[in-house]
């Protein structure tokens, strides 16, 4: 009687779910209908009544773009035209073109960089050249898309490049070649036999590109190796779960995502034995390394296989599918979240509960938890990956902002390749003063204004002051201020010589050497990898870090100064 009872009870309780299972999903659906209707109608009253004419896919996209707004910047609806700038940005960078980069700039369309043994670096294209026309169609009024089009094209087909440099016109005959911008962008061996490897992208055969560099450095005995994942964005899920299993055994899990549905776990597991699972390894990362950068040095921290150095990364802990729709438009959708092994999320900001402004702020530290690694470390969720050793970024000067942001870098950089046939090899490259001096008179006639924080500050006291009537009171006081900050600004370019050259030595050494000129000259300014160097000189420093030994123990715990390198 009791076990016929039991199974009135569980069939009851069955259809009960059922039923409001149904009625949930009915309801859900009649939203949805619902909602859909009203959009459609008002869709078709605007298009047919409104008072102007009104463009139907522009009146939609924007429609579409407001309400994806109100979820995540991940979440995006790419249209039919954008095809090919989505996949450039996500899945691959390979494409027929020059191989150089545009600038946008006062109107005018010029050559930002140009891609090393490609058809604008062949044809003797330079950085700084303004473009004039392409196959006879004028850029002027054209946007960086309609220009960027022009360049591309397929494999071997020709272009006319007409363009201005140093007052001149000149034309170039190129053909366009099939582009593939590494996601590897440098690698080599450094002093004292240290393994480098620069990964600024996780797009199409990224892991494959690690390995090959690395395999290639192994050769030599490397005593250690860097991967510096720093302004990496990240990219393709897969292929951080490959170049972490470069370096860690087989059937080890790197990364999770969960999704609305908690049960719906999907785990990410190393496959295949370690390339080496020894070698002493250093992870470099910064505020912008996100996404799979974070799975890769959030893993790694999490397994105790490496030390990561530089600050804190971005935060993305977000997972995006993309689905096909009509009319060949792409959505890609927020489905899940990462945890890396530990358990953590990485996500920073609080996209779900936003502020009644439509604001977002990041995950309080109140609701922060701690995480444990597989030697014991203390980590912690909820706002990126906290490096093991924590060093300060460089901050520049407002001076040297200015100077980059009115493009004078940029300009002498360009005058300067025009009158030196060579310079020295990267590594050993600095401006001489007499250099120094002619940038310092070249800036005589330029116009780099700027207010310093003391400026700011005493300008809103005069503000404040004239409100109160108390400004004559003051007045000369504050003239004598003024006069004051006006000479010691005017002092700045001396003052922040050693930042100014460095930024401006990275600029000259790329008009020769390209960017892998930049990477290996900025090296000698690098602290980042100073540190790198300190800790694999240091074998019990390296081991202290990875097993948490005494101030090592815990890492970026809220309200607390942690992991800190000296």
């Amino acid at each position: 009687m009791k076990s016929l009872n039991l199974k009135k009870a569980i069939l009851w309780g069955g259809l009960l779910v059922m039923v409001f299972g149904v009625f949930s999903f009915k309801t859900d659906l009649f939203q949805i209908s619902k909602n859909i209707d009203i959009l459609v109608s008002v869709y078709k009253e605007l298009n047919m009544n409104y008072v102007d004419d009104v463009d139907p896919s522009k009146l939609m996209k924007t429609g579409i773009g407001a309400m994806l707004n109100d979820l995540d910047p991940y979440t995006e609806f790419v249209a039919e035209s954008e095809i090919e700038d989505y996949k450039m940005k996500y899945v691959s960078t390979q494409y027929g073109g020059i191989g150089a980069g545009i600038l946008y700039r006062d109107g005018k369309v010029y050559v930002a960089d140009v891609f090393e043994g490609y058809p604008a670096q062949l044809g003797d294209i330079r950085a700084g050249d303004q473009l004039i026309s392409i196959n006879n169609q004028e850029l002027k009024g054209k946007n960086n898309e309609e220009v960027s089009l022009l360049l591309k094209g397929a494999k071997d087909t020709p272009v006319t490049v007409k363009l201005s440099r140093e007052g001149k016109i000149l034309e170039k005959q190129i053909k366009r070649a099939e582009i593939k911008q590494p996601n590897v962008t440098y690698s080599g061996m450094l002093d004292n036999q240290v393994a480098y490897i620069k990964l600024d992208k996780f797009l199409e055969n990224s892991a494959q590109e690690v390995k090959e560099a690395f395999l290639a450095l192994k050769k030599n005995n490397p005593t250690g190796l860097v991967l510096d994942l720093r302004y990496n964005g990240g990219g393709i899920l897969q292929e951080a779960v490959k170049i972490v299993n470069f370096f860690v055994g087989k059937d080890v899990e790197v990364v999770s995502q969960i999704g609305r549905d908690p049960n719906k776990k999907i785990t990410y597991k190393t496959f295949a034995n370690p390339l080496d699972a020894e070698i002493p390894l250093i992870v470099l990362i910064n505020g912008r390394s996100a996404s799979a950068s974070e799975i890769v040095a959030g893993s790694l921290q999490d397994l105790d296989r490496a030390v990561i150095i530089g600050q804190r990364s971005f935060g993305k802990g977000l997972v995006q599918q993309t689905f096909n729709l009509p009319y060949n438009t792409l959505v890609k959708v927020t489905v899940a979240k990462y945890y890396t092994p530990s358990g953590r999320c990485i996500q920073s900001l609080d996209y779900t509960h936003r502020l009644e402004d439509g604001s977002v702020e990041k995950v309080a530290d109140s609701l922060i938890t701690e995480y444990k690694t597989k030697s014991g470390r203390l980590v912690y969720d909820g706002s990126g990956i906290y490096p093991d050793l924590f060093v300060d970024p460089y901050k520049y000067h407002q001076v040297t902002q200015t100077l980059l942001s009115k493009y004078l870098f940029f300009d002498y950089a360009n005058q300067y390749r025009s009158s030196h046939q060579s310079v020295a090899v990267p590594k050993e490259f600095n401006l001489s003063e007499a250099d120094y001096n002619a940038f310092i008179d070249y800036l005589k006639n330029k116009d780099f204004k700027y207010q310093t924080p003391s400026e700011l500050l005493l300008e809103d006291f005069v503000k404040e002051a004239s409100k109160d009537n108390r400004l004559n009171d003051v007045k000369s006081e504050v003239s004598g201020l003024q006069e004051k900050l006006k000479n010691i600004k005017s002092k700045d370019l001396n003052a922040y010589k050693p930042e100014i050259k460095r930024v401006l030595e990275a600029e000259i050494v790329q008009r020769y050497y390209f960017e892998k000129g930049r990477i290996l000259q900025g090296f000698q300014y690098d602290n980042e990898m100073k540190k790198a160097y300190e800790v694999l000189r240091d074998k019990n420093l390296y081991s202290s870090v990875v097993q948490g030994k005494g101030e090592y123990k815990t890492i970026g715990k809220p309200g607390q100064i942690t992991a800190k390198a000296n």
